[in-house]
């Protein structure tokens, strides 16, 4: 999921980047940064976490990233924002919503999961 997202968002940085202005919750200065840098660090650490290389810390890593989002829609929803999630770049268009929350709050469950519990069978890297 955050390969096929980060590929989508690092395409079209420029439709992230409008994706987090968006949202109303960062500083101007700092959004073409994060239109940026949040694709890469969810290409890598999927990458990483799907080759079994530190599982834990990727994990870790992706369900940061998915508080962040969960956040982000919780907070557009108060505001009666309209928006899009901007969650695959500008392809999906979907709007953000409950399900939005639900299914990135599933995919952190997922993460916790491989944080808490040993995942040595699903690591190349054993420890």
């Amino acid at each position: 999921v955050f390969i096929y997202a980060a590929i989508f968002k690092v395409v079209d940085a420029q439709g992230f980047s409008q994706s987090i202005y968006n949202y109303k919750l960062m500083p101007d200065l700092t959004i073409n940064a994060l239109s940026i840098v949040i694709p890469w660090i969810e290409l890598v650490a999927g990458l990483l976490l799907i080759l079994g290389i530190s599982v834990k810390e990727n994990s870790l890593i992706l369900s940061s990233l998915l508080l962040i989002f969960i956040i982000a829609i919780s907070i557009s929803l108060a505001r009666g924002l309209n928006i899009e999630c901007g969650c695959f770049g500008t392809v999906s268009g979907a709007k953000v919503g409950l399900l939005k929350i639900f299914e990135n709050v599933g995919l952190f469950i997922v993460g916790l999961i491989l944080i808490k519990f040993d995942s040595k069978f699903l690591s190349l890297s054993k420890q």
